[in-house]
């Protein structure tokens, strides 16, 4: 695929107009990124549309597994908040010196990531021990959210992860992330709640949860501990 750029040269008279010419597999992922943001807007916004519907659909069935009123996550999360993320993380002499991007749990719903060149990088952590998730090709991964662990009353947990580099090639990854509406409440679902199994965080509304997000440091799952009930 060859993307050409109309280009033009002036000598203070004549303007000329040339094509610029690049072959994609000559260009670094994170021109492709931006190339595509201006190229691509409409295939952006239904790749975006799609997500959505994907993450719902998921969010549904993960609500029927726990036998929860689904009319619970349809309430709080139609129409929610949605953000799409690209990464891109350039190759790195002294990878074991640095960290990509630090061990955090996403404070989200759901997170949908696409690890776009293949290359590995994302881990989690699983009884102490940093796991590498292998890409696989035309596969998507999807991560539990510190926000579905609240309203499932800690039944799904969300996922703390990582990212490395690597000194040989580039990563390239498009996260799409979920959330509830910003005007709703959250808190573990009513359908959950037993006297054998009581809520385990506090009701808060969305909004207030991501202000108190976003005045703290991404470290660990830090701000789930907060949200906890003593």
């Amino acid at each position: 695929t060859v993307i050409c750029l109309i280009k033009s040269k002036t000598d203070g008279i004549n303007v000329s107009y040339f094509l610029d010419c690049h072959s994609l597999s000559t260009l670094s992922p994170f021109l492709i990124c931006i190339i595509l943001l201006l190229l691509c807007r409409d295939v952006l916004d239904e790749y975006s549309s799609a997500l959505r519907d994907l993450a719902m659909k998921i969010l549904l069935l993960l609500a029927k597994a726990l036998m929860m009123d689904t009319m619970e996550i349809i309430e709080l999360f139609d129409d929610g908040l949605q953000g799409l993320r690209m990464n891109y993380y350039p190759p790195c002499p002294r990878p074991e010196l640095v960290i990509g991007l630090t061990p955090h749990s996403d404070a989200v719903g759901l997170t949908i990531l696409l690890q776009v060149n293949e290359m590995e990088g994302l881990q989690v952590r699983k009884e102490g021990k940093w796991i590498p998730v292998k890409p696989l090709p035309n596969a998507f991964v999807v991560n539990v959210g510190d926000i579905l662990e609240i309203v499932t009353n800690g039944t799904y947990r969300s996922i703390e992860h990582r990212a490395t580099v690597n000194s040989m090639k580039e990563r390239l990854s498009i996260a799409t992330f979920y959330s509830p509406k910003v005007e709703g409440e959250m808190g573990p679902a009513p359908s959950l709640i037993t006297q054998d199994k009581p809520p385990l965080f506090k009701r808060i509304g969305v909004a207030d949860y991501f202000k108190g997000l976003f005045s703290r440091e991404l470290q660990g799952k830090s701000y789930l501990d907060i949200m906890r009930i003593n």
